[in-house]
């Protein structure tokens, strides 16, 4: 099989339990470091598919691999190349599919619910009967649905957060990609970006308690990411 190419914003935001389900299914990835000024493919052939992670950056920002990514996610629609995009990836797939991104009514920074739509859709990629699960959060933009897109994702303060096109390309809003040691780094360095939302938005929680709902949340959520990207990876090329 080809490789899935996981491309990289940010050095604390890594594909976490997205390469731990890759590794344990066998399927052979690459990561490529954006934030290392590694190129971007001007091309997604050759590519089984594509993954793309989170960032503290605006999918709005147009920096020198911004343009290079949007037209490579445009090349992959176009080559039924499937793509998988977590929070600034999932926005980022949203810009470059017709959608639009703006700043989100709320922000969310910590644990925050979300159900699942009672769409067809929604239940062939999360399974039939399922409601909902807590997911984990750190965004302040949002995205629209593009296109021909089905919402399979909804939250109570920022609606759209997950979204199916094709029956091949995964946006999400929210991280499903989450480790203990990523909880904890981005708890650790985000301290601020806490203290200067705490009290302001309903959605956002302090880091005593994001760390101590970690233990109850973190393996239900690892479990529903593993069914999502078991369902992703069906279509890989």
């Amino acid at each position: 099989m080809n490789p899935v190419l996981v491309f990289r914003f940010a050095r604390t935001e890594g594909p976490g339990h997205f390469a731990t389900f890759l590794d344990a299914n066998g399927i052979v990835w690459k990561l490529v470091r954006l934030d290392e000024n590694e190129p971007v493919p001007a091309s997604a052939e050759g590519c089984a598919g594509l993954g793309f992670m989170g960032g503290p950056m605006s999918a709005n920002d147009e920096l020198a691999w911004t343009q290079p990514v949007l037209e490579l996610m445009r090349d992959a629609a176009r080559r039924e190349v499937p793509m998988i995009g977590h929070c600034l990836g999932g926005q980022l797939m949203s810009r470059a599919l017709g959608g639009k991104v703006s700043r989100s009514p709320v922000k969310e920074i910590g644990w925050v619910p979300l159900a699942v739509e009672g769409n067809a859709t929604a239940g062939a990629w999360l399974g039939d009967g399922s409601r909902g699960f807590v997911s984990f959060q750190w965004h302040e933009d949002t995205f629209t649905i593009p296109p021909d897109a089905t919402r399979i994702l909804a939250g109570k303060h920022v609606p759209n957060q997950g979204y199916v096109l094709d029956d091949r390309h995964l946006g999400m809003q929210c991280h499903v990609e989450m480790t203990a040691e990523m909880i904890e780094t981005w708890v650790r360095t985000g301290g601020r970006d806490i203290a200067a939302n705490l009290g302001k938005s309903p959605a956002v929680q302090d880091a005593r308690t994001i760390r101590e709902q970690a233990a109850v949340n973190l393996p239900r959520l690892s479990a529903t990411a593993d069914r999502l990207y078991a369902r992703w990876a069906r279509g890989l090329r």
